[in-house]
């Protein structure tokens, strides 16, 4: 049937004032305010700027332009909806009524199917536990007959004497018991099997260990698991470990007290680093040989405990060869003597109370014995507990509480413990060692045939460098710390001084230098004095570098690495001190060689620098003072080469060139030039250069940059041209001069007007 039209919806009336033109962005952009929401009414109450106003009346015109365009694209839709539901109600009886017979159909075949699946489900269901039911009577079945033919081999077995078959039986019986408990006449008597069986393994395993009889103990204790004893069994195996390894360990020992203890020498001397290395092999032997069956036992479990057991016999034969060592060796009365020897080893004093005959301490070749013997004890004990530490920390399944007692066990043992008292005592002997044979190196210091330096200098630092590796070696960071402070305590203290004295001359001008001549053996002298300083202060930086690189493979904790570092760095210093001491002295060896130069360079404020071409020419002809001042300084200077090394001749030969530098500036600047005068300065000044190049490895054009700078600009033709070089156009040249001294050196030249030269602007 046709749907009638409804009649067309009213527009909304415009208000008068619709007509006004909007703003353009106020029709595109979207309103401020919602003008479809009754609460915004509240917002446009409270408007009291009429710029506002205006601009809300837009946007409300806007607003309603835009509502009008969409009711009328939604009534031009109108007709083509009307047709669709006239077509609709056409067709949709038909439709609706073959979807009904459908569905009920449908319905009717669901119902059918799921009375069919529940009625076949619950058969199933009644059928599967049957079924069960006849399973698990089968399984009792065949465990009741199980038990029986358990219980006859146990029987057979232990009447045989077949231990180990008769266990196995036991435990087949008590597994299966385990599945089906019952109580009745078969489990007795199975339990009474298992009673004889555990005493005759308990005497058996005894009577094996008594024997020392090792395929019979682990024939034996295997069984224990299979009773149901697997700890008893573990502890009675471990022990019997730990009574091998004490056999073996008090044999070592007590023959280890009888070489101590003889009163008449023998050929065989104590060997406690042998006893000791037998006593860890013996340890470490018996938990790697015996892991599977540790594991077998009680797995991981088992092997933590035998390590923790064996470890208590570590601490009571490693402690009883270590206190033995330590009355062998009477470290104790040494490490006595020593501190009573002196309060402070690293003293100045005590070195002259020693130099002058005094009171001896031990023999340091004796205290460098016990340092090795004390090294390879400390090093061994180090090397097996970070060994067994290793070994406890590869073991993931274990108890919670067996690792940290393990730990414990090899941190605080009393094995540990005597450790640290032998590192005590090598802390005491190091400290001597070092100071005496640093002293005893610095007392008979003798110059080296064919050497730059005394014997002193590779003597001391040979010392220090084996006593800081030795100190590494013990992997103790107190140790380290203590060596290294004794180390550096002598270098900068005795070391130092000793090298200072051979510097200290206060005449050495005369000394140096007789009858014009230069005295070789008194160079030599002062030269070796320079030489012992510049070598020193590389060693100490070789010895400091050395010291860190061994540090880092020893020492992996961040706290430990800081202190070592903080440590070293005082080694830092004392280079730097060294380096400073031997400015001063070669800057005291420059003024003894000056007044031997200065003569040459006072006559050079006697040439003229106000030169036409034939004084020009004859300069050179004839050279007015460079080649006087080139032989002067080889006269006094270069014949001081070979006693010297390479770094401290060039330092000295810069320190030369300082001086001549520094004078031939201030008479420059005193003198009057003329165009060739500056280009004769230039000469000069490139000789110099070349000379000094030859005598020094090290660059010298930058000593004489200023002077190179003056003759420049004494070269000018004109005085403008300082600007094709000053400022931006310098390009890569650096100038040293200030624009004052620029200034001051045009000066100089007699034909550039002052008023030229005031006009620059630099």
């Amino acid at each position: 049937m046709a749907v009638p039209a409804p009649s067309p919806t009213p527009r909304s009336p415009r208000r008068p004032d619709a007509i006004l033109p909007p703003d353009s962005s106020s029709a595109d952009a979207a309103p401020s305010v919602d003008f479809g929401d009754p609460a915004s009414l509240a917002a446009l109450r409270t408007l009291t700027d009429a710029g506002a106003a205006t601009r809300l009346l837009h946007e409300c015109v806007a607003y309603q332009r835009a509502l009008d365009a969409r009711l009328d694209a939604l009534l031009a839709r109108r007709a083509d909806l009307d047709r669709a539901a006239a077509s609709l109600l056409r067709s949709a009886p038909p439709l609706l009524s073959l979807a009904a017979s459908d569905a009920a159909a449908l319905k009717e075949s669901s119902s059918s199917t799921a009375a069919l699946a529940d009625a076949l489900s619950s058969r199933v269901r009644h059928l599967d536990a049957a079924h069960s039911r006849a399973d698990a009577a089968l399984a009792r079945a065949e465990a009741a007959l199980d038990r029986s033919r358990a219980l006859e081999a146990a029987r057979r077995a232990l009447a045989a004497d077949d231990l180990a078959a008769a266990a196995s039986a036991a435990h087949d019986f008590l597994a299966i018991d385990a599945r089906f408990p019952t109580d009745d006449d078969l489990r007795r008597d199975l339990l009474d099997i298992k009673r004889r069986l555990e005493g005759l393994a308990r005497r058996r395993l005894a009577a094996a260990v008594d024997a020392q009889d090792h395929p019979a103990v682990l024939r034996l204790v295997r069984l224990f698991p299979l009773l149901a004893l697997a700890d008893e069994g573990l502890q009675v195996y471990v022990s019997y470990l730990k009574k091998v390894v004490a056999l073996r360990a008090r044999a070592d020992f007590e023959h280890l007290a009888e070489l101590t203890s003889a009163t008449q020498p023998t050929s065989e001397r104590p060997d406690f680093v042998g006893c000791l290395t037998r006593l860890f092999k013996d340890i470490v032997l018996a938990v790697e040989e015996n892991d599977a069956v540790l594991r077998e036992l009680r797995g991981e479990d088992g092997v933590a405990y035998a390590i923790i057991e064996l470890q208590e016999e570590c601490d009571s034969r490693g402690t009883q060869i270590l206190r033995r060592y330590s009355d062998y060796r009477k470290l104790a009365r040494h490490a006595s003597d020593i501190n009573s020897y002196t309060k402070n080893l690293l003293s100045v004093v005590g070195s002259m109370a020693s130099a002058a005959g005094g009171t001896e301490g031990p023999d340091p070749r004796e205290v460098e014995l016990y340092l090795e013997e004390i090294l390879a004890l400390t090093q061994l004990g180090e090397d097996y507990t970070e060994f067994m530490v290793s070994k406890i920390r590869g073991l993931r399944d274990v108890k919670p509480e067996l690792g940290p007692q393990a730990m414990k066990a090899f941190r605080n043992g009393s094995f540990n413990k005597m450790e640290q008292d032998l590192t005590g005592f090598y802390v005491i002997f190091e400290e001597f060692f070092m100071v005496e044979n640093v002293r005893k190196a610095i007392r008979i210091d003798e110059p080296v045939p064919d050497g730059l330096t005394t014997s002193m200098v590779d003597d001391v630092f040979f010392v220090l460098q084996s006593c800081c590796r030795r100190a590494a070696s013990t992997a103790s960071i107190n140790s380290v710390l203590a060596v290294l402070g004794g180390a550096t305590s002598l270098l900068s203290n005795e070391y130092q001084e000793a090298l200072q004295w051979r510097m200290r001359e206060p005449n050495l001008g005369a000394k140096l230098f007789l009858g014009g001549v230069g005295v070789q053996k008194t160079g030599e002298e002062i030269a070796t004095a320079l030489n012992n300083m510049d070598v020193s202060s590389e060693y100490v930086l070789k010895l400091r570098h050395e010291i860190e690189e061994l540090c880092a493979e020893v020492f992996h904790a961040p706290a430990d690495r800081e202190k070592i570092k903080s440590c070293l760095s005082e080694l830092g210093e004392i280079s730097a001190t060294f380096k400073k001491i031997l400015h001063s002295g070669l800057e005291h060896l420059v003024a003894s060689v000056a007044p031997r130069i200065r003569p040459v360079l006072d006559t050079v404020a006697t040439v003229s620098y106000e030169l036409d071409d034939a004084e020009y020419g004859e300069n050179e002809v004839n050279d007015p003072w460079v080649q006087k001042l080139i032989l002067a300084v080889n006269t006094n200077v270069a014949w001081l080469q070979p006693v010297m090394t390479s770094n401290n001749y060039d330092s000295f030969v810069h320190l030369i060139i300082d001086f001549i530098v520094k004078r031939l500036e201030v008479i420059m600047m005193q003198k009057r030039f003329s165009q060739l005068g500056g280009l004769q300065l230039d000469k000069e000044v490139r000789s110099l250069i070349n000379h000094f190049s030859e005598m020094s490895q090290r660059p010298v054009r930058d000593k004489f940059s200023r002077l190179s700078q003056m003759s420049t600009i004494l070269n000018f033709e004109r005085v403008s041209e300082i600007l094709d070089f000053w400022g931006d156009n310098a390009g890569h040249l650096t100038w040293l001069l200030t624009p004052a001294e620029v200034r001051r050196v045009l000066g100089l030249r007699i034909d550039f007007r002052p008023e030229a030269i005031a006009a620059l602007r630099l």
